[in-house]
């Protein structure tokens, strides 16, 4: 399985660790970097995510939950994209 990050989900990423970052710089890096290390474990596990039943295709949308934070994927084919990432107390309707 390869893994490709969508371009909002690279804004998504800077900006969790940049909010971090403004009270705790050492914290930003260490989440950021569990983070990508859940996702890396998609390669091998790409159905452990929750199944997103919004989804027109909920089987191949999936919610991973890392912590305090979910990483939404979609799954083709060989490839998982990583569609977007937030803290889960964020309000998701302005992402």
């Amino acid at each position: 399985m390869k893994i490709v990050f969508t371009p909002e989900s690279i804004q998504d990423l800077a900006r969790l660790r940049k909010f971090i970052e403004i009270k705790n710089p050492d914290a930003s890096k260490r989440i950021a970097a569990s983070l990508l290390e859940g996702i890396k474990k998609l390669k091998r596990f790409p159905y452990v995510g929750v199944e997103v039943s919004k989804a027109p295709n909920p089987e191949i949308v999936r919610d991973l939950i890392l912590g305090n934070y979910i990483v939404r994927y979609l799954i083709l084919g060989k490839t998982i994209s990583i569609l977007r990432l937030w803290h889960h107390k964020e309000d998701r309707n302005g992402l």
